[in-house]
């Protein structure tokens, strides 16, 4: 038995007449017609009584016909649990950004979210290391590479910027080849930020290190050295300058990431879309404004 024969000949019994059905179903009344009798050879019986200028159901035909309603409650039933937990964006979701992106970026985007979701929980967690997302330490992880493995759906934000900066001061006080550099430690150690940074310093003394970029920034602002910083700190706002303004700055990539069993749940989902419209947003504003 074919379900669409079944809900052609429920509309039929519904309606009471071949052309009602076919209009309530958006469909031919010859369409209606073949489906009752699709139906009736399916189940062997005889289930409405051709006889006469109206049509009507047989015996055997009311009583499937009483079935068929039952079956579609059912279905629209279905329908709307389906549509409802689309709706009810509730839950916990955790997400994972790196430090300073996250404080800078992601925090203030997330902030008309809870608004708009009251049933939704977000949990934001600044690492500098790479969240598993298939062993569920993080529902969606925002990183600066691409990630070339695992079972991962991946929408791209943007590009980020980095460059050298110091503090005028420091530039002017020392020689070129006595500058003094401020590496990236611990999980971006061996980034491609340190690795860029440490081509610019040729053998130029590293006198401070830190994981944090904001705590490299800071020690920059005070003059301790030059700093490998993201355009979206805003650095030439803290009065730091390039230190290399002919060096072609440093693209890296922020990727959104979601393991790919989870990208259709409703409160991962609905975080997925808002972070993806207001970061970008965010990260074209820094590129706009003036000094960066």
């Amino acid at each position: 038995m074919d379900w669409d024969d079944l809900r052609h000949f429920a509309a039929f019994a519904e309606q009471g007449s071949l052309l009602s059905a076919a209009r309530a179903l958006h469909v031919e009344h010859a369409t209606i017609s073949r489906r009752i009798e699709a139906l009736e050879r399916s189940l062997a019986l005889k289930l409405v009584d051709r006889r006469g200028r109206r049509l009507r159901l047989t015996a055997e035909g009311e009583r499937i016909a009483a079935i068929a309603r039952r079956m579609e409650g059912e279905a629209n039933a279905i329908a709307r649990l389906v549509r409802g937990a689309a709706e009810d964006i509730s839950g916990e979701v955790t997400l994972s950004a790196p430090p300073a992106f996250g404080s800078i970026v992601v925090a203030p985007a997330l902030c008309g979210l809870a608004q708009n979701h009251p049933r939704l929980t977000i949990r934001l967690l600044g690492e500098a290391r790479t969240a598993a997302l298939d062993r569920r330490e993080a529902d969606i992880a925002i990183r600066l590479s691409r990630p070339a493995e695992g079972d991962l759906t991946l929408t791209k934000l943007a590009d980020v910027t980095f460059r050298a900066y110091a503090s005028p001061e420091h530039l002017a006080a020392h020689d070129p080849q006595d500058w003094l550099f401020i590496g990236s430690d611990g999980e971006v150690r061996q980034s491609p930020q340190q690795h860029e940074l440490a081509r610019l310093a040729a053998g130029r003394r590293f006198a401070l290190w830190s994981g944090e970029v904001s705590m490299q920034m800071a020690l920059a602002c005070h003059g301790a050295g030059i700093a490998m910083l993201p355009d979206f700190l805003r650095p030439e706002r803290r009065g730091l300058v390039p230190a290399f303004p002919e060096a072609a700055p440093l693209m890296r990539e922020a990727w959104l990431v979601v393991h790919s069993d989870l990208r259709h749940a409703p409160g991962i989902r609905t975080v997925i879309d808002h972070l993806t419209v207001t970061i970008r947003a965010a990260l074209r504003q820094t590129d706009d404004a003036p000094g960066t």
